[in-house]
């Protein structure tokens, strides 16, 4: 497996603004990809994943947050909420840029997330269902498995974070674990 060599740096107050941005343009460029311009998943500002929401997953008191650094260079991010009592943790937010693609970049990052916190029971995440990227790296690289998909049919069984609403961002997503202790 295709893995690089990459750094996780603590999110720096100053890189912020740099970093909800980042994480904008990855998760629009993989919809637009995916549906170009004609589908309802961008929202009225234009983003499939809001301010609101990254800012929310920032500023949860539980929030550990990352730039993903490759070559010298932020090629993405990541944000991970830590459960100290029951070590059930959450993948919130994993992007790599779309000009650092292919490179193994996602997967060096979740190696490294892995190895911050040992004491994990049990990882969570989301994505939409179109994202066939993060599925293929959740599931075929990082040992995740599906365990609900969120649809019409299904609500999903999770706590809204404060601020957020049910309907932010796609009807439609995939929640995958991966355990790592029992």
């Amino acid at each position: 497996m295709k893995k690089a060599e990459v750094t996780l740096v603590p999110l720096k107050e100053f890189d912020r603004e740099q970093f909800i941005l980042d994480n904008q343009w990855a998760f629009k460029h993989g919809a637009l990809l995916e549906f170009g311009e004609r589908d309802g998943h961008i929202d009225s500002d234009g983003e499939i994943i809001s301010r609101k929401t990254i800012e929310t997953c920032l500023d949860l008191e539980s929030a550990e947050a990352y730039r993903i650094v490759f070559e010298g260079k932020n090629a993405g991010g990541i944000i991970l909420q830590i459960d100290k009592e029951t070590n059930r943790n959450e993948l919130d937010i994993l992007f790599v840029l779309p000009e650092f693609h292919s490179k193994g970049i996602g997967y060096g990052a979740w190696l490294a997330a892995e190895k911050l916190h040992p004491e994990t029971k049990i990882w969570e995440t989301c994505t939409p269902y179109f994202d066939k990227r993060n599925i293929h790296l959740y599931v075929n690289k990082c040992g995740f498995v599906i365990d609900q998909f969120w649809c019409k049919f299904f609500k999903p069984d999770h706590e809204i974070p404060d601020g957020a609403t049910e309907d932010e961002g796609p009807d439609e997503m995939f929640r995958f674990i991966k355990v790592m202790k029992s």
